[in-house]
């Protein structure tokens, strides 16, 4: 939709300190031109603060803020060309749906308002909308609205702060697939602030999950999922079986043996990280089996199991006590009951491996979890 190339947002040294703590760290980061990316994080790891810095509605403490080579860093809000879409829809109750989209086009003066209006309403696939008034509306349909609102401007980034965490469960879905698609279409920066891993996960091309101020990691979903680099980011997205054990040797073929307390198990060579010996060995519970063919095999017991239709979610106690937890799916392989005795089992290479000097807990959010 944007005319001019605007180039890619970037983040430079960018901090803010408030008077008693450190909201955001100096952190840099680049977002590509016509990106959707999602920051992802628990409530007050900086997120939302970083957003308002690109929307300059905060003041950075120190570091600076691109657009492709423009410093925006002192720009004024309202002359920035980053439009913002909050949770609250804020349309103008008294104001027709296509008024309130032409409302800021109409204030610059531009002439062709109310046809760029229709125009955006029909993006968001609400263009027979245009003469009702937002409370004959659905949420879900008034934040299509305001999404409308944001994008009739042809901003360079437009960003979205938990735009729908008001909605319920069923409704969110469908907008997650509907924002990617309006995305795709109009071909401009979506910078998606979220706490909601699968939000994050089911829509962005990038996540950069923040934590305490800081990024843990930048990048692609499947590879934050399959390859966290720290304890919080396993933890965070999705559930991880961390096996507490220690690096023993080569096995050749590209793997290398290990000790998971007083049991041999092997593990890829390459996702251990460097001089590092004791170590978290990772398997998401998808990736585990109950009496498969996996080459590494660790005899447990079932303590629970809980049928959700596409698959059973077992808890099963391995011999030093600790649990973990296994996602069988519902493809007609026979079930565990609680109490069986089982034989759980996985490839090597499926896992990922952290360093043991972390903490296990990381990224938990008081989910009752805990690993062992």
């Amino acid at each position: 939709m944007s005319d001019t190339p605007s180039g890619d947002l970037r983040l430079v040294q960018l901090s803010k300190s408030f008077e008693t703590f450190t909201a955001v760290h100096p952190l840099d980061l680049t977002i590509p031109q016509n990106a959707f990316f999602a920051l992802l994080g628990p409530s007050g790891c900086g997120k939302t603060t970083t957003l308002r810095m690109i929307a300059g509605l905060e003041d950075p403490t120190s570091g600076s803020i691109y657009i492709g080579d423009t410093d925006i860093t002192e720009t004024k809000a309202h002359k920035r060309n980053v439009n913002t879409v909050f949770q609250s829809y804020a349309l103008f109750p008294h104001m027709k749906i296509i008024d309130n989209v032409a409302f800021g086009l109409k204030r610059r003066g531009d002439k062709n308002a109310m046809a760029k209006a229709q125009e955006a309403l029909e993006l968001v696939e609400l263009g027979h909308t245009a003469k009702k008034k937002p409370n004959q509306l659905s949420g879900g349909m008034q934040q299509r609205v305001a999404l409308a609102r944001a994008l009739v401007n042809r901003p360079d980034v437009l960003l979205l702060d938990e735009p729908l965490g008001a909605l319920d469960l069923k409704l969110r879905r469908q907008m997650q697939l509907e924002l990617k698609r309006i995305q795709s279409e109009v071909g401009i920066t979506f910078i998606h602030v979220t706490h909601d891993q699968e939000e994050a996960m089911t829509m962005a091309d990038t996540v950069a999950v923040m934590n305490a101020g800081r990024l843990e990691q930048v990048g692609e979903p499947a590879e934050l999922y399959d390859r966290p680099a720290s304890t919080f980011v396993a933890n965070f997205l999705g559930q991880s079986n961390l096996l507490t054990s220690r690096i023993t040797g080569d096995a050749g073929e590209g793997l290398s043996t290990a000790d998971c307390h007083g049991f041999p198990i092997l593990v890829a060579t390459e996702h251990i990280p460097d001089g590092v010996r004791d170590v978290f060995v990772g398997v998401r519970p998808e990736k585990l089996r109950l009496d498969g063919p996996g080459r590494n095999q660790l005899t447990a017991t079932v303590t629970d199991a809980s049928f959700t239709g596409v698959a059973t979610q077992y808890l099963v106690q391995l011999p030093w006590g600790f649990e973990v937890t296994v996602v069988q799916p519902n493809d007609g392989s026979p079930r565990a009951s609680v109490g069986e005795s089982v034989q759980i089992s996985w490839d090597p290479g499926s896992e990922f491996i952290l360093d043991a000097r972390q903490d296990e807990d990381a990224g938990l959010l008081d989910t009752g979890l805990r690993h062992g």
